[in-house]
């Protein structure tokens, strides 16, 4: 099918410097990535720790690849030499992992906080007691950047709108210093909010986001 230039240059007017685009890749072979990397773009999602892996090893290092999907202890050996941003941390369990594989490959990996805003129970993410417990810990091989969330699938887009507007409450919470049950929680460096795909970006961008993860109306449908 090939990739949709229009739509992608469309995109691009579209967010200027404001919004980072990250193209979603999973399923699509390497020649269109490579198709699109030469119109400029260099973030790259991917899904599948095996498919990203080959990818990186197939196209130009200087690529920023995002690690998007739901991701297992086991893997993070995998993508810790070259991945750019694991978003969808989810769990302390994988936090900890992470920072013991940025430590071996000495450099330090930056992540978003995957929060739980969908009704459906499917979604993973982070609830704002487990947020408060990851915020006043110490990972010192990891950068905690900012939150990332997936929104209910539904055509109600008032749920959706009310579920990033909870998330960008959360990010402007964590982002300054703050009490919670008498503890004082550290500011991170939260710069980053991910929310909003090809179905919902345009509502995410006005709900505060400053980073989408778009693969259909670029790449077409998956395969």
């Amino acid at each position: 099918m090939g990739i949709n230039k229009e739509s992608y240059q469309k995109l691009i007017a579209e967010f200027g410097d404001k919004v980072i685009l990250v193209a979603v890749s999973k399923t699509k072979p390497v020649e269109e990535i490579l198709a699109l990397y030469k119109m400029g773009q260099v973030d790259f999602g991917e899904n599948y720790v095996q498919e990203m892996v080959a990818k990186a090893g197939q196209l130009p290092k200087n690529i920023r690849w995002h690690f998007i999907g739901h991701l297992q202890t086991n893997k993070v050996k995998s993508i810790a030499p070259f991945v750019h941003l694991i978003q969808g941390v989810d769990r302390m369990k994988l936090l900890k992992e992470i920072d013991k594989e940025a430590e071996k490959n000495k450099k330090i990996l930056d992540v978003l906080l995957q929060v739980h805003i969908a009704r459906e129970e499917t979604k993973f993410g982070m609830d704002e007691e487990e947020l408060d417990d990851v915020m006043i810990s110490h990972f010192p091989n990891v950068r905690i950047c900012g939150l990332m969330g997936m929104a209910s699938l539904t055509d109600n887009m008032n749920i959706i709108r009310n579920e990033f507007r909870y998330l960008k409450t959360l990010f402007d919470k964590y982002a300054q210093p703050y009490a919670s049950a008498g503890r004082q929680i550290s500011a991170h460096e939260l710069r980053t909010l991910s929310m909003g795909m090809s179905g919902d970006y345009k509502i995410a961008i006005e709900e505060g986001s400053n980073m989408v993860r778009i693969g259909s109306l670029i790449f077409g449908e998956r395969d």
